[in-house]
């Protein structure tokens, strides 16, 4: 069973990304392990409340083994959400992926929100093969990390470990 993962988006703008990700999953025959944090229950109409949403999106990313945040282009100026909701991951010391919806295989500190710059977190092209090979490695990697380890900041994968994933040495 995969790690349960919380994922994090821009619901206005973003929402295909998380669609896509849930349609790998839903995909039997791609073998895509994916355990949705926000499949564990579904909120009453009362969501239209600030206080009743984050209070069950709260429940959720605490049962959850690990954060995804899908950076689009407009994803760092998001704060009554997006930005509570990194807060509250790394509050938790849940391990992060950071996946960039323009497939840049880098820190992309253009569209990044503030609040992940200088924390532990994988950033990683939006690629399935990329996110796939990030939610089945990144949270047992991230839980062998020291203090001293995390305190280094970012991580991105290697031009080998794409290249490994047969997604070539370019970015698109």
């Amino acid at each position: 069973m995969a790690n349960s993962t919380y994922v994090v988006f821009d619901g206005d703008n973003d929402g295909w990304a998380y669609q896509y990700i849930r349609g790998w999953a839903l995909n039997k025959r791609l073998g895509f392990d994916f355990s949705n944090s926000h499949d564990l229950d579904t909120m009453t109409s009362r969501a239209q409340n600030e206080d009743y949403v984050k209070r069950n999106l709260r429940a959720r990313m605490q049962n959850s083994d690990q954060v995804l945040v899908l950076v689009g282009e407009k994803t760092k100026n998001l704060y009554r959400y997006v930005r509570w909701e990194i807060e509250m991951a790394l509050d938790l010391g849940l391990p992060i992926i950071v996946v960039n919806l323009n497939k840049r295989r880098y820190v992309d500190h253009d569209n990044m929100p503030p609040i992940l710059r200088g924390a532990c977190a994988l950033h990683i092209g939006y690629r399935y093969r990329a996110i796939k090979n990030a939610l089945s490695t990144w949270a047992s990697a991230y839980s062998g990390f020291t203090a001293k380890t995390k305190a280094e900041g970012p991580r991105v994968y290697s031009a080998q470990t794409y290249s490994d994933l047969g997604l070539g040495t370019s970015e698109s």
